[in-house]
C-alpha cells in the first residue's frame, strides 16, 4: 500500500495550475492508494458542484486534470477548516483514495469552532475504508503549533485521540507543525501517546525534511524541519519512507514537501 501525504499551499502557488497537472501526473504514476491532503481551498464566492466542494476547490481541479489521464475513479473526503485571506477563501483538508470509503470521518480538534472568524480553528477528515479484508482509517491533519496560547497543540491532539478507533489500524497523516527533532515538544508528545512513525519504521529513507527555511506559519525559521509525517498507532511494516516534490524527487510544487511511504502487502 502506497501513501501520500502533502500541505498543497493551494492557490498561493505561483504557476498554480501547471503545479496541480505536474501532481496529478505524478499520482497516476505512483498509482497511491490514499492521499492526504492539507490547505485545500476553495473561493468562498464559488459555485457549489457537489455537497460542500466548489468549483475552484484545489482537490476538485485536481481530479478533474487525473481525469483528464484516465486514471481510476478517487473517492474525495473534504472539509472546511477556517477562512483565509480575509475570508475570500475557504481553507480545509481532504483524503482521497482509490478504495470505496465505508465510513467517512470530520471533527474540530480546536477549542475554537468557528471557522469562518478564527483562522486557527482546526478540523480533521478521514476515511475508514476495507483493504485486504481489513478495516483501515486514514485522517488528513493539520494541527496548531506547540507554544500557541490560545490553541495549543496538546489539547489538539487529546482531542485527535479522543476521536479515532484504536481497535481499528489508524494512520495519521498531515502537517503537524511540530519540529520531529524538538525535544520535550509536539512530536515526542504524539510518540509519547502509543503512535509509530513510519519513517523510523524503515532503514530505507532520506532525511526526511519536508519544509526548507521560511514559509507560512514558519517566518522565523532558519533551520530545515521535520514536520509533515505520516503516524500509525500500531507497528507496521514500512518498505521505505521519501520526501518527495523537494526538486531532488519531483519537482517542488508548494511550500511543503511531500511524505510517501510504502507499507507492505502482508498486513
Amino acid at each position: 500500500m502506497r501513501l501520500l501525504t502533502l500541505n498543497c499551499h493551494s492557490w498561493h502557488e505561483e504557476n498554480q495550475l501547471e503545479k496541480i497537472k505536474y501532481l496529478a501526473q505524478t499520482i497516476k504514476e505512483k498509482s497511491y492508494d490514499v492521499i492526504a491532503l492539507q490547505e485545500v481551498s476553495q473561493g468562498l464566492e464559488a459555485e457549489y458542484v457537489d455537497g460542500k466542494v466548489k468549483k475552484n476547490n484545489y482537490v476538485y481541479v485536481l481530479l478533474q486534470e487525473l481525469e483528464k489521464l484516465d486514471v481510476a475513479e478517487y473517492f474525495l473526503v473534504w472539509d472546511v477548516s477556517h477562512y483565509i485571506k480575509n475570508g475570500t477563501y475557504e481553507e480545509g483538508v481532504a483524503i482521497l483514495t482509490k478504495h470505496p470509503i465505508v465510513k467517512e470521518h470530520s471533527f474540530f480538534v480546536s477549542d475554537s469552532v468557528d471557522y469562518a472568524t478564527n483562522w486557527k480553528t482546526r478540523r480533521i477528515v478521514g476515511a475508514t475504508i476495507s483493504y485486504n479484508n481489513k478495516l483501515l482509517t486514514f485522517y488528513s491533519c493539520h494541527m496548531g503549533w506547540w507554544h500557541d496560547e490560545e490553541e495549543p497543540f496538546k489539547g489538539q491532539v487529546d482531542k485527535l485521540l479522543q476521536q479515532i478507533n484504536l481497535d481499528q489500524t489508524v494512520y495519521l497523516m498531515g502537517d503537524f507543525n511540530n519540529d520531529a527533532s524538538l525535544k520535550e515538544e509536539g512530536y515526542e508528545y504524539l510518540i509519547n501517546h502509543c503512535l509509530y512513525d513510519t519513517y523510523q519504521m524503515t532503514d530505507d529513507k532520506d532525511e526526511g525534511i519536508t519544509v526548507k527555511g521560511k514559509i507560512a506559519g514558519w517566518s522565523n525559521n532558519k533551520q530545515d524541519l521535520r514536520i509533515d509525517l505520516i503516524l500509525a498507532n500500531k507497528p507496521v511494516q514500512v518498505d521505505y519512507s521519501k520526501v518527495i516534490f523537494n526538486n531532488v524527487n519531483r519537482m517542488v510544487v508548494s511550500d511543503h514537501f511531500g511524505v510517501e511511504v510504502n507499507l507492505s502487502e502482508e498486513f
